[in-house]
């Protein structure tokens, strides 16, 4: 058992390859997940997700190789594991650390270190805004059973996808990207992670979630700007043999290239930091469409380390201190 009173938090991400000979490995971790996308019958997932990450290794390794030979992923939610320790450090004794559902470090790894550091009471903090199951709700499940094998009192924060201060560092990011640029004929385009269409049938909020984030974004724009551009919502990052959320972020681009915007500015809504989905899907595959057609993309920045998105975090884990408050 763990001794010491002291808070531990966990920020939860999806991780990623940290070299090229992790690509394969990663997938495979990836695609054994039946809550990201079932494969045939239960006992087949594990054959197949080995088939599909050997197929689609060699692909995914080139597209790692244009952005570096490595996922940013790890790197990143340090440095917001840094600053959020450091915000942290006048509201009581905290530790923050980093899980990753499938690469590592991996959550269980995390946790452990936790309690050998004398951790006693841990929050998971998950660095997805929208709850889905395939994200949000897997990463709970790994990280409430690693908590209860260590005896540790936990909290979870699951959905955050309109918190303000989160809605305001999005704002602030786009604003920036549009300083200085001419509104007029410009189009902002809302691009989240896609999921399997049949997950959002069964009732997962993600959606919904999606939207009123978007939604709470252009009320505040309406409010500071004099014109705020036309928006659309698409998705993007799809995988995998079944119908997946639409319209996709590609068929948008020619979309609205079709019908002569030369503009768009991408928000990457459901990502809060850069990784292979910015850095390569957005800024190398999206950015070299739209150009193919005619149309200028640009990208807004990704919140990384911002302070409005770490302020965003530190109200979150201190409301999540309440639960232990009141046990």
């Amino acid at each position: 058992m763990c001794k010491m009173e002291k808070t531990g938090v966990i920020l939860l991400n999806l991780g990623g390859p940290d070299n090229l000979g992790a690509v394969r490995p990663f997938l495979y971790n990836l695609f054994s997940d039946r809550d990201i996308i079932p494969l045939g019958p239960a006992f087949m997932q594990k054959p197949l997700a080995w088939l599909i990450s050997g197929l689609r290794a060699k692909r995914t390794k080139e597209a790692y190789a244009q952005i570096g030979g490595a996922s940013p992923i790890l790197r990143i939610t340090g440095q917001q594991a840094d600053a959020l320790r450091e915000a942290l450090m006048d509201e009581g004794d905290f530790s923050v650390y980093v899980g990753m559902r499938y690469w590592h470090p991996f959550i269980e790894e995390s946790v452990k270190q936790a309690c050998r550091n004398g951790i006693r009471r841990l929050i998971g903090l998950s660095l997805y805004p929208h709850y889905s199951r395939a994200t949000t709700g897997s990463t709970r499940e790994k990280f409430d059973r690693a908590a209860g094998e260590f005896g540790l009192a936990s909290a979870f924060i699951s959905s955050w996808y309109d918190h303000p201060l989160y809605i305001d560092a999005l704002v602030e990011t786009i604003k920036e990207r549009l300083k200085g640029y001419e509104t007029d004929g410009v189009h902002l385009l809302f691009s989240a992670h896609s999921l399997p269409v049949s997950f959002i049938e069964e009732g997962d909020p993600y959606v919904d979630e999606i939207k009123g984030t978007v939604e709470a974004i252009i009320r505040r724009l309406r409010t500071e700007m004099p014109v705020v551009p036309p928006y659309h919502i698409s998705y993007q990052s799809r995988s995998g043999p079944v119908k997946w959320l639409g319209p996709s972020t590609d068929e948008v681009i020619i979309e609205l290239s079709g019908k002569g915007v030369r503009r768009i500015v991408v928000v990457p809504v459901s990502f809060v930091s850069d990784h292979i989905e910015t850095l390569y899907e957005i800024d190398i595959l999206y950015r070299g469409l739209a150009e193919k057609n005619g149309t200028e993309l640009r990208r807004v920045e990704s919140l990384n380390t911002r302070p409005l998105f770490i302020s965003a975090l530190k109200d979150l884990v201190l409301r999540a201190t309440e639960v232990f408050n009141e046990t």
